[in-house]
C-alpha cells in the first residue's frame, strides 16, 4: 500500500469543504449542545469517521500546526476522539510524533478512574480538538482537565466554527482558536 501523494494544502481544504457540505450539514431545527436552538446542524461525525475525510483532516491539521507542533493531541469525548486519532496516525507517517489522547466528561467509576485516557507529559503542549465550536465550553473544559495534568494548552483546533462566540471565550482563557472552516464557507451567517 502507498501513501497518497501530497495535494496542495487549498486542494485538501477545497476538497474536505465538499465532503462536510455534502456528508454533515444538515438543515432543519436543531438544538445544540449550548442550549441555542439553529437551523443548520454540522453533524461531523459522518466526516470525521470517513476515510477520505479522515486523511485530509489530519493533514490540514498538522499542517496548521507544523511551526509549533505539539506533543498531544485530543479533546473531550466524543467529538474529538476520531479526529485525535486520525491526525496521531497520520503524524507517524509524516515524521511529526503527535500523540493522541481523550478527555472523558466524567472520569470512570471503574479501573484506573481517570478523566484523560493517556498519561499525558506535565509541561508538554498539548492541543485541544474539536468537531464543531459554538460557545467553546466543551473546549474549555478539556483545556482546563490537560490543563490540571500539567500539560500547557494554548490551542483549539475545530474542524467548523459556528462564529457564536467561541473564539473571545477561548481568548479570555488564554487560548487560541485556528478553524480549518467557519459557517461562512458554507454560506451560512
Amino acid at each position: 500500500m502507498t501513501i497518497a501523494a501530497p495535494q496542495s494544502v487549498a486542494t485538501m481544504r477545497a476538497r474536505l469543504r465538499d465532503i462536510v457540505e455534502a456528508y454533515s450539514l444538515e438543515h432543519g431545527i436543531f438544538t445544540l449542545a449550548s442550549g441555542a436552538t439553529s437551523n443548520f446542524y454540522f453533524n461531523l461525525k459522518k466526516t470525521t469517521l470517513d476515510p477520505e475525510a479522515s486523511l485530509l483532516i489530519a493533514d490540514l491539521i498538522l499542517d496548521a500546526l507544523a511551526e509549533n507542533p505539539p506533543a498531544f493531541i485530543g479533546g473531550l469525548e466524543m467529538g474529538a476522539v476520531p479526529i485525535a486519532a486520525c491526525v496521531g496516525m497520520r503524524s507517524v507517517q509524516v515524521g511529526t510524533i503527535v500523540r493522541p489522547f481523550y478527555v472523558r466528561k466524567v472520569a470512570k467509576d471503574h479501573g484506573v478512574r481517570r478523566r484523560i485516557d493517556i498519561n499525558l507529559t506535565p509541561g508538554a503542549r498539548a492541543v485541544i480538538l474539536e468537531d464543531t465550536t459554538t460557545t467553546g465550553a466543551s473546549a474549555l473544559q478539556a483545556a482546563e482537565a490537560v490543563r490540571a495534568a500539567g500539560c500547557v494548552a494554548d490551542t483549539v483546533v475545530t474542524l467548523v466554527d459556528r462564529l457564536e462566540g467561541a473564539e473571545q471565550s477561548l481568548n479570555a482563557a488564554g487560548l487560541q482558536l485556528l478553524s480549518l472552516f467557519t459557517i461562512a464557507d458554507f454560506g451560512l451567517t
